[in-house]
C-alpha cells in the first residue's frame, strides 16, 4: 500500500512481470482528435506545489448514458461502485493507470481555471456535503469567484457533474507529494486521489491519462474534444537523479555475487536506465519511482527481485573470548537480582526533572538547566535519583498502590568546581505495607529498619563492612537518616524516612523511605582471604553498657573492634533500652562479645581480662559503663 508505482492495474502488471520474467505491454493510448477550439484560461500560482497542469473541454456529452458492464464490474471488483459514465470514467482511469482525474461541470465554472493557495478562512463545500474551513495551506482548484476542489484530494460540490452536464472540464495534474501529504487527515479525509498523490505520481503520465480518459468518455457519452491546455514548470517536476551502485557492495551487502548480466536485467526490467562503469553501474529511476534515492534503495531492489529465498544462508564468523571477570568488583546485576528477590521492582526515569521538585529535594545543589528542554516540567539535569522515584511512587499510590518498593541506577548530574560531573548511583525507595497480603505475619507499615535491612544484604554480598551514622540531609526527616560510610571514613550514601513537609508538598499519605548510594564504592569487594576454622570452642560474654544518648551504636561497635583484641571474633548488639532504672538523657546498649582463640581453648581469666580491658576502652572514649 506504500508503493506508489504499485497502485494501479498497470503497475502491479510491470511488477509481476519483473519478478517472474514475463513480457508486458502498456494500455494502448491514441491522441483524441480536437473537434472543437474552445479552452479554459489555465493559470497556476502554486507552481512548486503544482508543477504541471492539464485541461480540456468536451463538449455535448450524455451525462445519462450507461456505463458498459465490462468497467462496471471492474470498478466493482475493485471495491467502486458505479456512479454514472464521467465520475466512473475518472475512477477507471485512476484505477488502470494510477494516475487521479477531475471532472467538472464546464458551465458552472466562471471564468478560468486557477491553481492557488487557499485564502484565510475561506469555506469549500466537498462532494461529501462536507463544509470545510481552508486556510492558506491548504492548495485549492477555483474559478474567478470561488474554490472549486481541495487539489489532490477532493473536488467541490458547487462543480460537480450530474445528469443533467452537457460540457465537461476534464482536469489531470501533478501535484507535489509534500503538498499534498497530511492535507487530507486534518480536514478528517482519506481519498484515493490523495493516497496516491501523498506517496508520488508519475509527472510524466498525465498527457497518457488525459488522452484515455478522453477516449473513454466520448465512447461512452460521446461528446467532442477540445484541445489539452497545459501548464508546466519545468524546474519545479521531481528530477530522477542518477545512483551509483558498486558492484562489490552487491556481494558485500547481500552475501552473494552477481553476474553483469543478472544485474542489468534485474534493473532495465524494473524500467530503470542503466549505464555500465568501471566499478558498478549508474542508475536513473523511471519516473514513477520515488522511493530509490540511494546505493541501499538500488540493492533492496535486486534481492527483492532476485529472490530473499534464493540469497545463501551462511554462520558468522567470530571470536569467542570469555570476558574477563574483575572478583574485586561486583556486578551491579547480582546487586539488581538481590532487590527483586527482596520485592523490588526496577523503575527507568528521565535524566530531565521538575526543577521544583530538584530544589526541594536537594536546594543545597546547584541546578544544572537544559539550554533546550523538551518541556517545563522536565527542565533540568537530575542531581540525585530520588527526584524521578518520588515521582514514579506517587503515579503508583494515585492508582491504588499501596504497597510500592522501586530501585533504580543511572547518572545523577552536579556541579564541582564549576564543572559538571556525572555519577553512577544506585537509590531505592519503598512505602506502604511491609508485606504483601498474606496471612503469617501480622500487617504492619514499613519502616526505618526493613530498608536498612536491605542496604545491608546488599553490603554482606560485597563482603564489606560499613557503618550508619546519625546525619542530617535536607530531604530527609531530622530524627530517621543516616549516613553511610565505609570503614575507612568514605562516604557511600544516604538512607531515611522523607521528610514530613516535603512528604506532605508532594501528596504521599503515607510515610516514604529512600536510600541512595554510590555505585562505584558500592561494588567494591572485599576479597576474602583463608583462615583455617578454629578447633577450639568460641565462647560469648553479654554485657549492658550504659551510654549518652548521642553515642550511637555504631560507635561502640566500632570501639570494641578497634581495640585490636586478638580473640574477639564479633560484636552484635541485640537490645536498646530507655525507661525505668536508666538516667534520662543516657540509655543502656546490650551486645554480645563472640571470642575464640585459634590456638587453645580460652580460660575464664582470660576473657574476663578482655572483657575488662574492652570496658575500660569504652569508659575512656565514650563514658560508658556497665550497668548494675
Amino acid at each position: 500500500p506504500n508503493r506508489a508505482d504499485c497502485l494501479s492495474v498497470e503497475g502491479l502488471a510491470r511488477e509481476v512481470a519483473a519478478l517472474n520474467k514475463m513480457d508486458w505491454s502498456t494500455t494502448q493510448v491514441d491522441n483524441v482528435p480536437v473537434s472543437h477550439q474552445d479552452t479554459l484560461t489555465v493559470s497556476v500560482e502554486a507552481t512548486e506545489a503544482c508543477p504541471r497542469y492539464l485541461g480540456r473541454l468536451i463538449k455535448g456529452v450524455n451525462a445519462n448514458a450507461v456505463t458498459p458492464l465490462w468497467m462496471q464490474e471492474r470498478l466493482r471488483r475493485s471495491g467502486l461502485r458505479s456512479l454514472g459514465p464521467l465520475v466512473d470514467v475518472t475512477n477507471y482511469v485512476l484505477i488502470e493507470l494510477g494516475q487521479p482525474l477531475h471532472a467538472f461541470d464546464a458551465e458552472k465554472l466562471a471564468g478560468g481555471i486557477t491553481v492557488r493557495w487557499a485564502k484565510a478562512d475561506e469555506e469549500l463545500t466537498l462532494l461529501n456535503n462536507q463544509v470545510i474551513k481552508l486556510d492558506n495551506e491548504a492548495l485549492v482548484i477555483a474559478d474567478d469567484n470561488q474554490a472549486l476542489a481541495l487539489a489532490g484530494i477532493m473536488g467541490g460540490n458547487d462543480s460537480a457533474v450530474n445528469e443533467e452536464t452537457q460540457s465537461v472540464f476534464l482536469e489531470c495534474a501533478f501535484f507535489a507529494p509534500q503538498n499534498i501529504a497530511g492535507k487530507a487527515r486534518r480536514f478528517g479525509l482519506h481519498t484515493d486521489s490523495s493516497h496516491r498523490f501523498e506517496r508520488g505520481v508519475d509527472a510524466t503520465l498525465q498527457a497518457r491519462a488525459i488522452e484515455r480518459a478522453t477516449q473513454l468518455i466520448i465512447d461512452i457519452a460521446g461528446g467532442g474534444a477540445g484541445p489539452i491546455t497545459e501548464v508546466t514548470t519545468k524546474a519545479a517536476l521531481p528530477q530522477r537523479q542518477a545512483v551509483f551502485l558498486r558492484r562489490q557492495r552487491i556481494e558485500k551487502t547481500l552475501g552473494v555475487a552477481l553476474a553483469d548480466e543478472q544485474v542489468i536485467d534485474i534493473f532495465q526490467r524494473l524500467g530503470m536506465t542503466v549505464q555500465t562503469q568501471t566499478d558498478g553501474w549508474q542508475i536513473i529511476p523511471p519516473g514513477f519511482r520515488f522511493d530509490m534515492a540511494i546505493e541501499a534503495d538500488l540493492i533492496e531492489e535486486i534481492a527483492r527481485v532476485y529472490g530473499y529465498n534464493n540469497l545463501p544462508n551462511s554462520s558468522l564468523l567470530m571470536r569467542s573470548e570469555l570476558s574477563k571477570a574483575t572478583e574485586a568488583v561486583l556486578d551491579i546485576d547480582r546487586v539488581k537480582d538481590l532487590l527483586v528477590d527482596r520485592g523490588y521492582q526496577e523503575a527507568i526515569t528521565y535524566s530531565f526533572v521538575d526543577e521544583d521538585i530538584q530544589k526541594a529535594v536537594t536546594p543545597e545543589m546547584e541546578v544544572i538547566r537544559l539550554k533546550n528542554p523538551i518541556s517545563s516540567e522536565l527542565a533540568v539535569m537530575r542531581s540525585t535519583l530520588w527526584c524521578g522515584l518520588l515521582k514514579a511512587a506517587l503515579y503508583n499510590t494515585n492508582r491504588q498502590q499501596n504497597r510500592v518498593r522501586l530501585f533504580e541506577t543511572g547518572l545523577r548530574f552536579i556541579k564541582k568546581d564549576g564543572e559538571t560531573h556525572q555519577q553512577k548511583m544506585l537509590a531505592g525507595l519503598v512505602l506502604g505495607d511491609a508485606y504483601s497480603e498474606q496471612w503469617g505475619e501480622k500487617a504492619r507499615k514499613v519502616d526505618f529498619y526493613d530498608i536498612k535491612t536491605d542496604i545491608q544484604a546488599i553490603f554482606a554480598l560485597t563482603g564489606c563492612e560499613v557503618q550508619f551514622l546519625t546525619a542530617q540531609h535536607s530531604a530527609l526527616h531530622p530524627g530517621q537518616t543516616a549516613e553511610i560510610l565505609s570503614l575507612d571514613g568514605k562516604k557511600i550514601g544516604w538512607l531515611g524516612m522523607l521528610h514530613p513537609n516535603l512528604e506532605k508538598q508532594l501528596g504521599f499519605d503515607a510515610q516514604v523511605f529512600l536510600f541512595e548510594l554510590d555505585q562505584v564504592l558500592l561494588l567494591n569487594k572485599h576479597i576474602p582471604v583463608f583462615k583455617s576454622l578454629s578447633k577450639y570452642p568460641s565462647v560469648r560474654r553479654d554485657l549492658a553498657l550504659i551510654v549518652k544518648e548521642d553515642v550511637s551504636a555504631s560507635e561502640i561497635i566500632n570501639c570494641i573492634k578497634g581495640s585490636a583484641e586478638p580473640a574477639l571474633q564479633d560484636v552484635i548488639i541485640f537490645d536498646i533500652y530507655r525507661g525505668k532504672g536508666v538516667e534520662e538523657g543516657s540509655k543502656s546498649v546490650a551486645l554480645s562479645l563472640i571470642m575464640q582463640d585459634d590456638k587453645q581453648t580460652l580460660t575464664d581469666s582470660e576473657i574476663d581480662a578482655i572483657v575488662s580491658r574492652l570496658l575500660t576502652l569504652l569508659n575512656n572514649e565514650k563514658n560508658a559503663k556497665l550497668r548494675d
